[in-house]
């Protein structure tokens, strides 16, 4: 828990979470660390009301359950969407709960999974029953990171096989944005700045790489090494990486923004955009409804969420683990699976 933005974080006894009618209440079994919610301790989220817990992206059961809900019964394995749909408002009678009117996340809009226990709304609509193959540690990047770069290649970016595929930015939703580009069958090249980032790409299937730390022009690296891509993420979120992804595009090809700009204004190359007809797309997490598609690829090998995870620590280490997230900390996703002190 923080009581003020940019200050100390520690861990704290407070009362037990009830659950809304509409929700239910999970005991979290993994939650991840993820730079979003070092942006919320930031105070770059103007949702988030102190004092605060962060934490969005979880597996757990279900301990206990609003009189509305009818899905979901106490012992239910879950993990969901870090963003809730309300269910009734024009985005999500259209499909598109990731961008809800009235959304509920936990971890921003309502205190989050760095606890032994969360709260959730929305129930019904956005709970994703695992596999019970599935552990939990692997589960819990499928609120946020896994699922996030699954729309954003597949659904936003349209990734075909054969397509070149640029991911600017390996860390969690990087690393798994290269797994599902490869899954589809297409070319990817990785860029970082961390040579040990880009090993665990080229582990994940990236053909190419470029350390961005190195190299003086990374449009112009991508360019000559491709010829241009055909789809481009920018899966980090910097003035940088977002010029750099789109000048590395070929003719009519598509950029993608998963990663938060917070640093002010960015530059667009729009002479580039008009000249080659480029797309220029935002992506946000995805909807509970598109994960079946997901959770069958994980079930038949083709994906791994598994091997992103980079360390596992308990819940008094996560002070200091979310306080480094400026850092970008080491390659793949830090994981909670130890949520006592």
């Amino acid at each position: 828990m923080y009581h003020e933005y940019s200050g100390q974080i520690a861990i704290e006894d407070v009362a037990d979470p009830v659950p809304s009618p509409d929700g239910v209440v999970v005991r979290v079994m993994a939650t991840g660390v993820c730079r979003s919610d070092w942006h919320g301790w930031r105070g770059h989220d103007p949702e988030i009301a102190l004092p605060h817990v962060p934490g969005h992206e979880f597996a757990g059961i279900v301990v206990a359950a609003g009189g509305e809900v009818q899905r979901w019964h106490v012992g239910d394995r879950v993990t969901a969407p870090f963003v809730a749909g309300c269910g009734t408002c024009p985005s999500c009678r259209s499909g598109n709960q990731q961008i809800c009117d009235r959304q509920f996340q936990p971890g921003f809009t309502a205190w989050g999974s760095f606890a032994e226990l969360v709260a959730l709304r929305y129930a019904d609509d956005n709970l994703v029953a695992l596999p019970d193959t599935m552990g939990f540690g692997a589960a819990a990047v499928l609120g946020c990171r896994f699922p996030t770069a699954f729309r954003a290649v597949r659904d936003q970016g349209r990734v075909g096989a054969g397509e070149w595929v640029a991911i600017h930015g390996c860390g969690g939703v990087g690393l798994s944005a290269v797994m599902i580009a490869v899954a589809a069958q297409a070319r990817v090249l990785a860029v970082d700045i961390n040579p040990e980032s880009l090993k665990r790409a080229t582990e994940m299937g990236a053909e190419a790489v470029v350390d961005a730390s190195t190299v003086a022009d990374v449009p112009a690296a991508i360019q000559e090494r491709t010829g241009g891509v055909h789809c481009s993420l920018d899966a980090l979120g910097s003035p940088t990486t977002c010029r750099n992804s789109i000048l590395s595009l070929r003719k009519r090809g598509r950029h993608v923004q998963v990663g938060l700009l917070t640093e002010g204004d960015t530059p667009i190359p729009m002479d580039a955009v008009v000249a080659k007809e480029l797309e220029i797309l935002g992506s946000h997490g995805m909807q509970a409804h598109r994960y079946p598609e997901m959770l069958a690829l994980i079930e038949s090998g083709a994906l791994a969420p598994e091997r992103l995870i980079g360390r596992r620590i308990r819940l008094s280490d996560a002070p200091a683990a979310l306080a480094a997230m400026d850092g970008f900390g080491g390659p793949g996703v830090t994981v909670i699976d130890r949520m006592g002190t």
